[in-house]
């Protein structure tokens, strides 16, 4: 065995033994409203639809999932920059909004969650009639 692989084996080990905190990623989101609801857009690069988890509890809606990050067939890494591939994020939600009709979209690492507003709180126009 060469030395190098020696050295990352022994690094491996190390980690292993001293089972260091799991680190969680706080995805970046952009937020617009408009007459009609919210729309969220959540960077989840590498990030399948079925490692992605939407969860209303109450007022609180949470994002989760697990970014798949490989290698090269028959390599193994001796050193990553990344610490985590999960992510995780959670929002209060206003009473003005319906939890119960939220659409969520996956596309090219961008979630989309588009949260309306109850009927009863959008804004709506009024029609005055000639009398």
């Amino acid at each position: 065995m060469d030395q190098t692989s020696n050295v990352a084996t022994q690094n491996r080990n190390v980690a292993q033994e001293r089972r260091e905190p799991e680190f969680v990623l706080r995805p970046a989101v952009d937020i617009f409203e408009n007459d009609h609801g919210i729309t969220m857009l959540a960077d989840l690069p590498g990030v399948a639809n079925d490692r992605l988890n939407l969860q209303v509890d109450k007022d609180t809606l949470r994002i989760s999932g697990d970014a798949a990050i490989g290698a090269a067939q028959g390599m193994e890494p001796l050193w990553a920059e990344v610490r985590s591939t999960r992510y995780e994020r959670a929002f209060t939600l206003s009473t003005e909004l319906d939890a119960e009709n939220i659409t969520a979209a996956m596309k090219n690492g961008v979630l989309t969650v588009n949260i309306p507003k109850r009927a009863e709180v959008r804004p709506r126009k009024i029609q005055v009639r000639v009398a």
